[in-house]
């Protein structure tokens, strides 16, 4: 597969959903974002959920999700609640 595995939180299941929706290599992730890439996911994959989103954050930012600042996992919850309104 592609890079997408050495990354922070990417796991095969998750890299495939991300190539499967057109996120093929890290840069592609960080330039579209981990909302949008995560909505894209979402389209194509129903049970895409909060965690698959920190996971993604967590990827862009190359951190694990344990290490997320409190504020940032709270921002992330906002925008799934606007999201699943």
């Amino acid at each position: 597969m592609s890079k997408l595995l050495h990354l922070p939180n990417i796991n095969q299941h998750l890299e495939q959903k991300l190539v499967a929706a057109g996120i093929e290599t890290p840069e592609m992730l960080r330039e579209k974002g981990s909302r949008n890439v995560f909505l894209r996911v979402k389209m194509i994959d129903s049970s895409a959920c909060f965690d698959m989103l920190l996971a993604l954050e967590g990827a862009v930012r190359g951190i694990l999700i344990e290490d997320m600042d409190e504020q940032l996992k709270v921002e992330l919850k906002e925008f799934m609640e606007i999201f699943n309104q």
